[in-house]
């Protein structure tokens, strides 16, 4: 595979008690960035956003469970950045409390979205495109940069492995139908950054994953 020489400024690192992966992308031109899934270690975040001289104007997610939103409070105060969302996972955001009570986490208040995110919206900065990918939430998104073969696929595809549906509102036939239509069908060199563990790519996805093949 030959490399693909990337036009935007991309870091990804795990935050949180879960270890959710935090992914930071950023126009290199207008130093202007996205932060996805702050899933805790604000400072952390906006530590790694000075080193590479970016600011962040959206903060968006792939979903409303809990270690994936953990510092979107905070990330917000220091920032001023809109927080962004998929409208069917409301009821996960509106529940964050609860959510952190039965996985033995500390509570955090955190804002109600800015706004919520469509189906093939252009994501800020005009470098990628949302993508509805319901099953692991009814809510669950992901982000297609196609310019990097860039895939930042949340909790929805693991490398070898799916996003679980025995959570709040997971749905198999919907998680199955979404890896299937819309993320199989992308640029299979495309770098998949997961929402937890190491990133993989698309193409072996479809050749060698055990739950959902191409």
């Amino acid at each position: 595979m030959q490399p693909n020489p990337s036009t935007l400024v991309r870091e990804t690192f795990p935050v949180g008690p879960l270890g959710c992966n935090c992914t930071i992308v950023g126009d290199p031109q207008t130093k202007k960035a996205i932060v996805i899934d702050p899933g805790g270690d604000h400072q952390l975040i906006l530590d790694r956003l000075d080193a590479l001289g970016l600011k962040v104007v959206s903060i968006i997610h792939t979903h409303a469970h809990l270690d994936h939103f953990l510092a979107s409070g905070e990330m917000k105060k220091a920032t001023g950045a809109t927080l962004h969302l998929h409208k069917d996972d409301q009821f996960l955001w509106d529940n964050l409390e609860m959510q952190c009570r039965l996985f033995g986490v500390a509570y955090t208040p955190v804002p109600a979205p800015d706004q919520w995110l469509q189906d093939d919206e252009e994501l800020a900065c005009g470098c990628g495109v949302a993508l509805h990918t319901p099953g692991h939430t009814p809510g669950s998104m992901s982000f297609w940069f196609p310019q990097d073969r860039l895939l930042i696929a949340g909790d929805t595809l693991f490398r070898r492995g799916i996003g679980r549906t025995d959570l709040w509102g997971g749905d198999h036939q919907q998680i199955e139908r979404s890896i299937r239509q819309r993320l199989y069908t992308l640029d299979e060199e495309a770098v998949v950054v997961t929402g937890h563990g190491p990133d993989t790519v698309l193409g072996e996805e479809i050749r060698e994953n055990p739950f959902i093949r191409g």
